[in-house]
């Protein structure tokens, strides 16, 4: 996504050690993302002013070639915690949206460049803390789905389930579209806004009981619980559609993308590993590609 190379994230090195109690306008901020070493990274803000940027010797030093050397300002005031940008060229975004100043509130997602924080503060800090802390094992935070090591876990559970009480169940993977190309022609910020879009997208159309989860890069997967390869290849096209129908935004740009999808069933009384599941799907998804994109093969 996006100093050695861009993916590489230096952050200058924190006091390890219990942390004292939380007091009125104390606060610290939780390194989302991207994954790595420094995932779930705590960084308290103590003094009346904190930067942060690409500079090595900054209070929150961020080695990203999308963070500007001094990105943005944490100031505290009566009102709790104010963040300013200071002129970064690729800008600071609050909750997704696009700032020059604001104050803070407990729980904002602050991204600068590619880095995304949250900013937790007031007197519950320790038992948030470790709640996101959580999170990162299980969630991607670009995309605000599940993480593959969640769905692997979901996966093997639900393959079991539906085998003992011989019950259907479909598996749905894609991936997007020349999605290298969406990274080399407008850059890999514009690559994390087509993901982050997708998983806005298409949350709210996966049911509570079934899973939506980030496999990996631009692939993603869909585990459809009590659903046969009719209900599957019916949800499949529609997530197809959902993508297609509309251009995804990034600055002033309109990018227009599109998902190739392949869909395998578990079938009732016939045993399989999810392993064996994944496969299956893959090979459809990658069939459809092969066919010429933005279809669905079962």
């Amino acid at each position: 996504m996006a100093g050695g190379s861009p993916n590489t994230i230096m952050m200058s090195p924190g006091r390890p050690g219990p942390k004292p109690e939380a007091h009125p306008g104390e606060a610290v901020l939780v390194l989302l993302y991207p994954p790595g070493s420094q995932l779930g990274r705590r960084f308290q803000l103590k003094a009346a002013e904190h930067v942060i940027g690409r500079h090595e010797e900054l209070d929150i030093a961020i080695e990203a070639n999308s963070v500007s050397r001094r990105h943005a300002r944490f100031t505290q005031s009566e009102g709790g915690w104010d963040l300013e940008d200071l002129g970064s060229t690729n800008g600071t975004f609050v909750n997704d949206q696009k700032v020059l100043r604001r104050t803070l509130r407990d729980g904002d997602l602050c991204r600068f460049g590619s880095a995304i924080l949250k900013f937790l503060s007031g007197d519950n800090i320790e038992a948030a803390y470790h709640e996101e802390i959580y999170r990162t094992a299980i969630m991607d935070a670009l995309t605000g789905v599940h993480n593959k090591r969640f769905f692997m876990e979901f996966l093997e559970r639900e393959c079991a389930g539906a085998v003992r009480y011989e019950l259907p169940m479909s598996l749905v993977m894609f991936d997007i579209d020349f999605f290298k190309k969406v990274n080399d022609v407008h850059g890999h910020l514009a690559g994390d806004a087509v993901l982050a879009e997708v998983g806005k997208r298409l949350r709210p159309r996966v049911r509570r009981e079934d899973l939506f989860a980030r496999y990996g890069g631009e692939e993603f997967a869909c585990v459809l619980t009590k659903t046969d390869i009719h209900g599957a290849k019916a949800f499949a096209e529609a997530v197809r559609r959902i993508i297609e129908a509309k251009p995804f935004g990034f600055d002033d740009k309109l990018l227009s993308v599109t998902i190739s999808l392949g869909v395998a069933t578990l079938v009732p009384r016939h045993p399989e590993s999810a392993v064996d599941l994944i496969r299956r799907a893959d090979e459809k998804l990658y069939a459809a590609k092969h066919a010429g994109r933005n279809r669905v093969v079962s």
